[in-house]
């Protein structure tokens, strides 16, 4: 709560500041003005264009990979036509932590999204800075705003209107920003001919890339002071350096969430490869200089400053590829060596993790993988593989049997004669701990998927959240079987206790049989027909145990009550059971979520025979 009112307090300090700022400078507010709709354009045409592309995006990533080349010019593609790296690199991180790709491929993809950010400043360059782009900028909003009114896909090509508009309009606020400021802030007296201060404004690079999210905007305000003669043409390439190396910052952020080893490596690639190309290009900056100098004078660039810096990045960042594209295999072993894949554990819910005050959260959701439907359904996949076997381990618990009896090789019949442990975890406190929280981390994440989905997509997020209500269905039934089954099993020997042992030992042989099905690799109608034998060996005995409880009560052996409780018990074991076999049907039609069959399944466990 402190640390809340610590930021809340530090941010209205930061509004208050600017604000104040405002009033004595009215060049400092044009540049800020720009700045902001400079920025606004970048999103506006940014979300333009991932409405237009739809999944289509997606679909180009997943085939993109197949070369390295390949892997390359989508990465380059995908930056020139989005205009932003840092969107290019998230969607590869996603892809990669949900599976969709190999590392070496995201990191191909990487050195063309880098090589992709030149192509913006290059635009801004070849502009120029006499050139007013006010005049184009003001049709572009007023078609963009009336685009918005003809539908869907008019709009997102409105929005992609209006965000070319927007930078338009900004670029020409910042420049007149910049002329104003210089005639009472001169950083041209600040020189980057020395070391610390080539460090200095690649530092200011880093920075301002950091704050701002944008690599772009960055260079926008390079080329205005290079234009301004705020800046001199060492000093703005040592501001590009920086923002070179910034970009890699929201990376490594979006990397470091969630845990998953695939988004992490690539984010860390990303870094080493925008750092490492840094120094090499701060080392190799005067010899980079002449060669700029001997690329632009026989084009008539030689008093053209702002075409030497775009010239200049794209110089530094080819550098860097050339420099790491005979790597690329060892750089991704590399990774995979720093970074190993966590080992899960057998068992989920142990002792120690239940005295854990918090609740338990969902481990594969990530808020990256929202960048993209097929990586949203990916990272759905497998936290619902994880709540599945939460379910099954705490509907064992719920059985007083310890949770390896569900993959053990045989059943331990001591166990299901003997009493309850006294030390037994309550299936309550279990779902509300362990169950619950990753229930509604589920639901939150499906629930701000905003990406555009085909009919495909959309069936299987239903089918996606049908699968979760029925495992915390499957749950909730277990938290009241378990109560009289705890009572009946406490009690001395007799009929009543007996009918109670039978019924534990089926639910556990049939658990044991939802595990044995998601073993199972078969085509998908020889695999219905084991399902169908399933559904058959649950009916049967369902039939069977109603007979015999009457014919207990025929024979005195069971009173009404004790008759009233196993037949609600025997209706809560068979909607377990249903509620399971349903999550293994579920959405069976999609591929990707046919791993879901593999309820509660180590991936390393072999795959018994089982006969239908």
């Amino acid at each position: 709560m402190v640390k809340k009112y610590s930021v809340l307090m530090l941010a209205l300090l930061v509004v208050v500041g600017l604000g104040a700022s405002f009033w004595f400078s009215g060049a400092w507010l044009e540049l800020c003005a720009g700045l902001a709709l400079f920025l606004f354009g970048m999103q506006c045409l940014e979300e333009g264009l991932r409405q237009l592309a739809g999944s289509r995006l997606e679909q180009i990533l997943g085939r993109s990979t197949a070369t390295p080349f390949k892997a390359l010019l989508f990465g380059l593609g995908g930056t020139v036509v989005l205009q932003s790296s840092s969107l290019v690199s998230l969607l590869t991180i996603a892809f990669i932590s949900a599976g969709l790709i190999q590392l070496a491929g995201g990191i191909a993809i990487l050195f063309g999204a880098n090589l992709g950010t030149t192509s913006g400043i290059w635009l801004l360059a070849l502009a120029g800075q006499n050139i007013s782009l006010a005049p184009l900028a003001l049709p572009l909003v007023v078609f963009g705003v009336l685009a918005g009114f003809l539908g869907p896909r008019s709009k997102a090509a409105g929005r992609v209107l209006l965000g070319i508009g927007f930078i338009f309009l900004g670029i020409d606020e910042i420049k007149s920003g910049f002329a104003g400021l210089g005639e009472g802030f001169d950083l041209s007296a600040f020189q980057a001919s020395s070391w610390l201060g080539r460090l200095a404004f690649v530092g200011i690079g880093v920075v301002v890339t950091v704050v701002l999210q944008s690599s772009h905007a960055t260079l926008m305000l390079t080329l205005a002071g290079l234009a301004a003669g705020q800046l001199d043409l060492v000093a703005a390439m040592a501001v590009a350096i920086g923002a070179n190396i910034g970009t890699s910052a929201t990376a490594a952020f979006a990397g470091s969430l969630g845990g998953n080893r695939g988004g992490q490596r690539l984010a860390m690639a990303h870094v080493l490869f925008n750092v490492v190309t840094a120094v090499v290009a701060l080392f190799a900056l005067t010899p980079l200089i002449l060669l700029v100098q001997a690329i632009a004078e026989p084009l008539g660039w030689a008093n053209n400053a702002l075409i030497q810096l775009a010239l200049f990045h794209t110089l530094f960042n080819s550098l860097g590829i050339l420099l790491f594209w005979p790597w690329q295999r060892q750089l991704a072993d590399a990774l995979m060596r720093w970074l190993p894949e966590r080992q899960e554990p057998a068992v989920l819910i142990t002792p120690l993790v239940v005295e854990e005050l918090e609740r338990s959260h969902a481990r594969y959701l990530n808020a990256r993988a929202l960048d993209s439907a097929e990586a949203a359904a990916e990272a759905v996949v497998k936290e619902l593989r994880h709540l599945g076997r939460l379910s099954l381990e705490v509907i064992c618990h719920a059985l007083y049997l310890p949770v390896d009896q569900l993959r053990a090789p045989r059943i331990d019949e001591a166990a299901l004669e003997a009493r309850p442990d006294r030390r037994a975890f309550d299936a309550d406190t279990l779902y509300q701990h362990h169950v619950k929280g990753v229930y509604g981390d589920l639901l939150s994440f499906m629930g701000r998927m905003e990406q555009p989905m085909d009919a495909s997509h959309r069936q299987f997020w239903i089918s996606c959240q049908l699968a979760a209500v029925q495992l915390i269905d499957a749950v909730k039934d277990a938290k009241h079987l378990q109560k009289n089954l705890g009572r009946y099993l406490e009690a001395p020997a007799g009929a009543p206790r007996q009918a109670y042992v039978d019924l534990r030992r089926h639910l556990l042989q049939m658990l044991r049989e939802v595990g044995e099905l998601g073993r199972l690799e078969l085509p998908d109608d020889v695999w219905l027909q084991h399902l169908h034998a399933f559904d058959e060996r649950a009916a049967d005995f369902d039939a069977q145990f109603r007979q015999r409880l009457f014919a207990m009560v025929r024979a005195a052996q069971l009173d009404g009550l004790q008759m009233s409780s196993l037949m609600n018990d025997l209706g809560y074991t068979s909607r377990i059971l249903q509620s399971l076999r349903n999550v293994l049907m579920i959405g069976g039609n999609h591929e990707s979520f046919r791993e879901l069959r593999r309820l509660g399944i180590e991936d390393s466990e072999p795959a018994p025979a089982i006969a239908p």
